[in-house]
């Protein structure tokens, strides 16, 4: 119950704070510039204010502290690693941001930049869950109910490329208007449950009150927005999905309740190996491939739908996968 209360608080929080923050970006004139390579009718959403995500992010952070504050005095600190983990992820967001809005450069950090930035919180985060007693180098297979245990220096190496690869990954998501925010409610109602049944009500603050907030972001945020998230918004998104895979210690997990974000990815892998290969030649008609739905008719609002609808049934499907778990 105390959980529900969290997400309930942190949704009237986040609509609250939308009805100030909105008016407050326009007027810092922190408007999106859409990239030329995008589809052409999205230049209409020019100058639609960005950095959103601060609107949920700001009552995650208050619901969870406050909420846990005894849990946090007597030694409870899991669910303050993972808001550390996409607090930070949400950070590097708000820079790249910044850099587009204030400096005019639509591609805000650069490549470089910003994997090394990554690259160093996956790290710290790893080690932060590990010195916890969280982390362990047993990969739990769903379905199964058996555990592989992989060396630490694999194990680390492919931790770090799950952590990167997901949060950039929910970053490619965030294309129409809604979708990141969409995709990403049932994974955290997911992770709540499980981690309220695995590990307790403290363990689960931090996905149930980011449910609340996306949920209340959601009320600005879907077609036609009236605000976008922002980098802010998605990487802090991309944190908290890995960061909860994590701290429950069950990576794998991501196959599933990540299948959007993964095929999103991959479609843009595939696109431009084709085009190299190929010398100009594509697989899809835009990537990511939500954009190649949209190019053939399909409006924002039904893209929304399916993919909400694929993920609510992946995760219902990762459920089943894990009940031997508990």
């Amino acid at each position: 119950m105390y959980v529900i209360v969290m997400a309930l608080v942190s949704f009237l929080l986040t609509v609250l704070l939308g009805r100030f923050l909105i008016p407050i970006l326009r007027a810092l004139k922190a408007g999106q510039s859409i990239r030329e390579v995008g589809p052409s009718w999205h230049q209409t959403k020019s100058g639609t204010p960005t950095m959103g995500g601060l609107m949920f992010m700001l009552p995650v952070l208050l619901c969870v502290v406050i909420g846990g504050w005894s849990a946090m005095r007597q030694g409870e600190l899991g669910h303050l690693m993972v808001l550390g983990f996409s607090l930070v992820f949400g950070l590097i967001g708000f820079i790249d941001d910044f850099v587009k809005v204030k400096l005019k450069r639509n591609l805000g950090l650069t490549s470089l930049q910003k994997f090394l930035l990554q690259l160093a919180v996956a790290l710290a985060y790893l080690a932060l869950l590990r010195w916890n007693g969280d982390l362990t180098n047993e990969l739990y297979i769903p379905f199964f109910d058996v555990s592989l245990t992989v060396n630490w220096v694999v194990y680390l190496i492919f931790a770090i490329f799950v952590i990167v690869g997901c949060v950039n990954a929910v970053n490619l998501t965030d294309g129409i208007d809604g979708l990141a925010s969409g995709v990403t409610l049932p994974v955290m109602v997911f992770f709540a449950v499980v981690a309220y049944l695995w590990k307790g009500q403290t363990a689960a603050m931090f996905p149930a009150a980011l449910v609340g907030g996306i949920a209340g972001f959601l009320c600005y945020n879907f077609h036609p927005a009236k605000v976008f998230m922002g980098d802010t918004g998605s990487l802090f998104l991309g944190g908290a999905v890995c960061g909860m895979a994590f701290a429950l210690d069950m990576p794998l997990i991501l196959i599933l309740v990540g299948l959007v974000y993964i095929v999103e990815a991959l479609s843009v892998m595939m696109q431009v190996t084709y085009f190299k290969l190929t010398h100009g030649k594509r697989i899809f008609r835009m990537t990511p491939i939500h954009h190649h739905f949209e190019m053939g008719g399909w409006t924002e609002v039904k893209i929304f739908g399916v993919f909400v609808g694929v993920t609510v049934v992946m995760c219902l499907l990762a459920g089943l996968g894990i009940l031997d778990r508990f």
